[in-house]
C-alpha cells in the first residue's frame, strides 16, 4: 500500500514565544544582546525576539541558526566541517554551521529548533543549552 500523507510534529506558537521570551531572559543575564528564532521542522519561523542593541547581522544568523536545527534534527556544532561550506553554499545560505542552533525535542518529539545569535559562537551554544535545560526539553540531542 502506498502511503499518502505524513503527519509531522511541530511546535505551538505559545510554546515558540516562551522559548523567545526564556532565550532573551537568560542571554542578557550572562551580558549578550542576544536575537532568539523558534522555527519548525519545515523550517518556518514561527517566533522572534531581538534584544535591545542586538546586532543586525545577529537576526539572519539566528534565523538560520534555528531552520538547520529545526530540518537537520542535529545542533548546527554538528555539521562536519568539511561539509559545512558546501551546506550554506548549497542550500543558499539558509542552512548554517555556526554554533548557537539547537534542536527542540520534548518527551522525544521532535517540535522545531532553536537559534540564538548575539554572542560568540560558544556563548550562543551555552545558552541554547541553558535554554533547553530551563524549559525541561531534551538536552542530548544538543550536545
Amino acid at each position: 500500500m502506498t502511503t499518502t500523507h505524513l503527519s509531522m510534529s511541530t511546535v505551538t506558537y505559545e510554546t515558540a514565544a516562551r522559548v523567545v521570551d526564556a532565550g532573551l531572559r537568560i542571554a542578557a543575564a550572562v551580558g549578550v544582546r542576544a536575537v532568539v528564532t523558534v522555527a519548525d521542522p519545515a523550517m518556518a519561523m514561527v517566533a522572534f525576539g531581538r534584544a535591545d542593541g542586538a546586532t543586525p547581522h545577529s537576526v539572519e544568523t539566528s534565523r538560520r541558526k534555528a531552520a538547520t536545527a529545526a530540518s537537520t534534527r542535529k545542533p548546527t556544532s554538528a555539521i562536519a566541517p568539511d561539509l559545512a561550506v558546501a551546506l550554506e553554499h548549497g542550500t543558499g545560505g539558509m542552512l548554517t554551521s555556526v554554533k548557537g542552533g539547537v534542536p527542540l525535542v520534548f518527551d522525544d518529539v521532535h517540535i522545531g529548533g532553536v537559534g540564538i545569535a548575539g554572542g560568540r559562537p560558544d556563548q550562543d551554544a551555552e545558552i541554547a543549552i541553558a535554554l533547553l535545560e530551563e524549559l525541561g526539553a531534551n538536552t542530548e540531542v544538543a550536545r
